[in-house]
């Protein structure tokens, strides 16, 4: 059983997982079925060079949804499509509860 608070998740262990710690593990799962060599991924680095094309970025979209119970791309109709993988993370961090 998995229970989601905003953009944490709390798992049958008890362990809270980031936002963070899920985005960038569903990029690097992504990544590995899109055939994807992804470069190291840091705060700075541009979206452009993660090497995702937009399904790529769809279906993280999308599993992060899943995952974490939250699009905040659908949530805010002014929200800002992120420039580097720091902007992605912070997007997801900054869901109000």
């Amino acid at each position: 059983m998995v229970r989601h608070y905003g953009a944490r998740r709390i798992s049958n262990s008890g362990v809270i997982m980031s936002a963070r710690l899920r985005i960038i593990a569903a990029m690097k799962q992504i990544a590995e079925e899109q055939q994807v060599k992804l470069p190291p991924l840091s705060d700075d680095l541009s979206l452009h060079e993660t090497g995702f094309d937009s399904l790529a970025f769809a279906i993280l979209v999308a599993r992060l949804e899943d995952d974490l119970g939250i699009d905040p791309f659908t949530i805010s109709e002014d929200a800002a499509f992120p420039l580097t993988v720091g902007d992605f993370v912070r997007a997801y961090e900054n869901v109000p509860a």
